[in-house]
């Protein structure tokens, strides 16, 4: 391992932890670490934590003391290497490596997902949040935690663990929080799985939260925890030789608090706190009933069928069938709690209900179970296997010979007696040591060997009864023994198998909402038969998603593929926009000149959020400003009208000109080096061409304009250079579009403004989003949002604006041009073919600029301007993360030289243009930062430059 900005420590069960470590199960990468508990031992919750962090830093070589190595870079252990009595299907890989079901509300989940991979991110996210404070954080690998998108504050502490409001019948399954009432945050006591009277008592003085199993220590308390597992920090070695068992929620937490139920010194000298996550949800996954159960109400989450795949189209709502190969034809709303995974099975299968089915391989077999019957079969040495039957309740807990000890809903000794056997040398044996499922080979996996372990009525079969006593394992050797490459690969193969019948049926399953980036390695070309997609972003979805296949075998049809997507959403965009184009009128005399001006955007958060196709299914949200530049609107266009039929476009700024007379050339707004495209885009959108005329038509632009009353002459200037970063091309189209709309008679206002243009950076394939223009068109310091869907319609939420303009009261801002410029085009689209494939990489990336977005705005509210630096870097490093290329080492080497004076930074613009915002952390700091740039400027035509905010936004007059 090496040193990362966190490292991913598991602690998993025997056989998942090897096969994690010799990357069976996935990559290998350098801040993961897998573990185990040592054979014959067990070390409990506290133990495994510490024998994680142990292994991982003697796998690093030992680098100085143990307890500074911890410390050093913050660690997520996650805990999901316990027995997993209750949830046998998942007990050798751990719960934490279950599949997760393509969840109708998700978007961007691995077909190949697992819990671990769910859950993730969000930790991720908490780990950040906590900051350096917290070294060490530790999460439960069984749960489904839904976070509020704004995190609570983290409360300063040894230890704080996070909790959650729930009804006391629920905590009382879990550990829970007591806090009084007048200082909720402080920690009185934790109390494991206390019975819901017992809370009840205490809440006409105490607060009551559920443990969420997120647990954050600090360097003081982490030596704590090395000490109570037997860690000698002088010797810098265990006295045992390893950690001794220790278990952290039944052993820490009942010792810590101002009143601890079971008080240690060390222990409880540590200040605990707990912080209530309002609004946060918890699913626990911990047996085979909450798998089904946890994971149909976290389906339900979510409702707006807006921002949701298509309704589940089955006849109950608990039924899971994934990675299986499985038809479920004569299914009907008596079959439910139904779960079936990596498995192979008769399509005429006749299912009742409580069924948990996994691991089932491919064979001929053909069989039913009865109700509460599970079945699970693991591969064993390189080729053999272990069956498992088992009740769908089964607790696997007492000794086997009692009557208590059930064992498919039954003593466990009466399977015995039916089938002529005896477990007299069990009967004292824990069920779960208890050996008491065959290895079989593939030849004696039949049916009839199936019926006889699990039937209440089994023939009398001698060849079984040989079977079944030739060799067994119990479930904790499952656990050691399982070949895990061997279930990883026939979890693929069963993947590859459905996926393009999964893709076949998408109107009534997600699969359009699957990080397809995933699914492409599983299909092959073959697999891409035509399917019919009346939603059109879900074809563009298949048109990507082709190209990534073909990617690794035609290059040409690949290329083909992905401009077929790129084609389909511009067409998308343009049909949505369709009902906003008109017949123009002329509506200006002959020696009247309209005269619209913008200013530019300095986005400081949310930017990609607001591009196609993210917002279509999320919706975007934006921070910007619109300035003007050195006393002037930036943007600007005059428009008059010709008496001679013909267009003149003319850039002010470029110097140069042409003459549009026919249909054709006011037609090559896509060709390379066609010039003036984007304004020849917003004429053919104005209904200055065939393609964009409805209910009108003549037979060449010459007859049109001499319709319309003559040509039309148009200046466009844009005082900022190319590349710049300050949205200036979607603005000039957008400027364009008014003074046309207002000439003309098109009666466009601000919204159809800011969706044509986002036409037009569809016409010209730059794939921009509506931040630009609408960051222009409408004044001010302002969050602008739109809601998910083609038709985007933005909402606005302006903030007061004197941060930037009253520089007597608060620290100043600087605008600074690099001369380092980058076009954002084609970075767009690399980003965009993401959004696309719903990479989950780029979605993850996303999400947190959002809610950037969201903190940037209520630190304008509230005016907290280190805060609003903080956003505008965040900004600037989720922009990074998203592309690195964004930060090429000269603008690098730029922030670096005033670092020091800086609250925050950015390069503006997608691409990383050519401004860069400074917020300086006061007067005298952005005084240095212009002194240090300007003595020496990156580049030659470097330079500061003076900006107000615009208090009008786009403005089209007439003289």
């Amino acid at each position: 391992m090496t040193s990362p900005e966190h490292r991913i420590l598991l602690s998993l069960p025997p056989a998942m932890a090897g096969a994690f470590q010799a990357g069976a199960v996935r990559e290998k990468r350098d801040n993961w670490f897998a573990t185990c508990d040592p054979a014959g031992s067990k070390l409990g919750s506290g133990g495994g934590i510490v024998r994680s962090l142990h292994e991982a830093w003697k796998e690093e070589g030992c680098p100085g003391r143990l307890e500074d190595w911890i410390c050093k870079a913050p660690s997520l252990v996650m805990l999901a290497g316990g027995q997993s009595r209750r949830l046998p299907a998942y007990a050798a890989t751990g719960k934490v490596f279950m599949p997760m079901p393509a969840l109708r509300w998700a978007l961007g989940q691995s077909i190949d997902g697992t819990l671990l991979d769910f859950m993730l991110p969000e930790f991720q996210r908490v780990l950040k949040a906590a900051g350096r404070e917290y070294p060490l954080m530790i999460c439960s690998g069984d749960v489904v935690l839904k976070f509020p998108e704004d995190l609570p504050d983290f409360p300063v502490a040894d230890v704080l663990g996070l909790g959650m409001w729930v009804a006391p019948e629920t905590a009382s399954h879990f550990g829970v929080f007591f806090s009084k009432r007048e200082s909720p945050q402080s920690l009185a006591f934790f109390k494991q799985k206390p019975a819901p009277e017992i809370i009840r008592e205490h809440s006409s003085g105490h607060l009551a939260m559920v443990d969420t199993g997120i647990w954050l220590l600090n360097p003081k308390a982490i030596a704590v925890l090395l000490a109570q597992c037997g860690w000698d920090s002088q010797a810098q070695c265990f006295g045992a030789g390893l950690p001794s068992g220790f278990e952290l929620y039944a052993g820490f937490g009942p010792a810590l608090g101002e009143t601890p139920v079971n008080p240690q010194p060390e222990i409880s000298s540590l200040h605990a706190c707990v912080s209530p996550w309002n609004g946060a949800e918890f699913f626990h996954l911990g047996t085979s009933r909450q798998i089904i159960e946890s994971l149909s109400a976290l389906q339900n989450c979510q409702l707006n069928q807006l921002r949701t795949g298509p309704l589940d189209l089955k006849p109950h709502p608990d039924i899971y069938i994934l990675n299986a190969d499985f038809a479920f034809r004569s299914r009907t709303s008596a079959n439910h709690h139904v779960w079936i995974e990596n498995s192979t099975l008769p399509a005429d299968m006749h299912l009742e209900s409580h069924h948990v089915i996994t691991g089932v391989p491919p064979l001929e077999l053909d069989f039913h179970l009865d109700a509460g019957v599970c079945l699970d079969i693991a591969p064993i040495g390189a080729s053999d296997y272990c069956v498992r039957v088992y009740g769908f309740d089964d607790l696997f807990s007492g000794q086997l010979g009692q009557d208590s000890t059930r064992w498919i809903g039954e003593p466990a000794a009466l399977w015995f007696e039916r089938r002529g056997l005896s477990c007299e040398q069990w009967k004292t044996t824990d069920i779960q040591l208890a050996p008491i499922f065959p290895v079989v080979s593939a030849k004696e996996l039949t049916s009839d060997f199936l019926h006889w372990l699990h039937g209440k009525t089994p023939d009398d079969r001698p060849d079984f009864r040989k079977i079944f006593m030739r060799e067994r394992l119990s479930a904790m050797e499952i656990c050691e023994q399982c070949d895990i490459g061997r279930l990883e690969s026939q979890r693929r193969d069963h993947i590859a198998r459905t996926l393009p019948r999964m893709r076949s049926n998408s109107r009534s399953n997600p699969f359009y909402r699957l990080d397809l980036s995933s699914a492409a390695p599983y299909l092959k070309p073959e697999d891409l038969s035509e399917v019919p997609n009346p939603d059109p972003m879900n074809a563009v979805h298949d048109a990507m998603l082709r190209a990534e296949v073909l990617g690794r075998s035609d290059e040409a049809g690949s290329h083909k593929a992905e401009a077929e997507a790129f084609g389909m959403l511009a067409g998308a965009i343009l049909q949505s926009a369709r009902p906003l184009l008109k017949r123009p009128q002329r509506k200006t005399l002959e020696d009247q000149i309209v005269w619209g001006r913008s200013p530019v955007r300095l986005d400081l958060a949310g930017g990609w959020t607001d591009t196609p196709p993210y917002c279509f299914k999320l919706g975007g949200g934006v921070v910007n400003l619109a300035v003007d530049v050195n006393g002037q609107p930036p943007v600007q266009v005059f428009l008059k009208s010709a008496p001679e039929p013909v267009i003149v476009l003319r850039s002010i700024d470029l110097g140069v000109e042409t003459r549009i007379s026919t249909y054709e050339d006011l037609g090559r707004y896509a060709e390379p080096g066609s010039g003036f495209a984007l304004a020849r885009a917003a004429l053919c959108l104005a209904g200055f061409h065939p393609d964009f005329q409805a209910g009108f038509s003549f037979p060449d632009l010459r007859t049109q304009l001499e319709d319309f009353g003559g040509g039309l002459e148009i200046s466009l200037l844009a005082a900022a250079p190319k590349g710049s970063g300050l949205g200036t091309s979607s603005i000039l189209g957008a400027t364009l579009l008014g003074a046309l709309s207002d000439a003309c008679g098109l009666g466009w206002d601000h919204a159809a403004l800011i969706n044509l243009t986002l036409a037009i950076e569809q016409m010209l394939t730059t794939c921009g989003g509506w931040q630009d223009q609408a960051g222009a068109i409408y004044r001010g310091v302002k969050f602008i949002g739109t809601e998910p869907g083609l038709n985007q319609q933005v909402s606005l939420r302006w903030v007061p604006d004197h941060l930037f303009t009253q520089q007597e009261c608060l620290p100043s801002a600087r605008l600074y041009y690099t001369g380092i410029t980058r076009m954002a085009s084609g970075i767009l689209r690399s980003i965009v073919r993401g959004m696309f494939l719903n990479s989950r990489t780029h979605l993850a990336r996303l999400a947190d600029i959002r809610r950037n977005a969201d903190y940037a705005f209520e630190a304008l509210q509230h005016d907290r301007w280190e805060d609003v630096g903080r956003a505008v870097s965040t900004s600037w490093e989720l922009n990074c993360a998203l592309d690195p290329g964004t930060d090429p080492p000269a603008v690098r080497d730029i922030f670096r030289r005033v670092e020091d004076w800086t609250a925050g930074a950015k390069l503006l613009g997608a691409g990383g243009g050519g401004y860069a915002l400074f917020l300086a952390k006061d007067e005298e700091a952005a005084r240095r930062i212009q002194r240090e740039l300007e003595a020496s400027p990156p580049s030659p035509s470097a330079r500061f430059v003076d900006f107000s905010i615009s208090h009008l936004g786009l403005k089209i007059t007439r003289s």
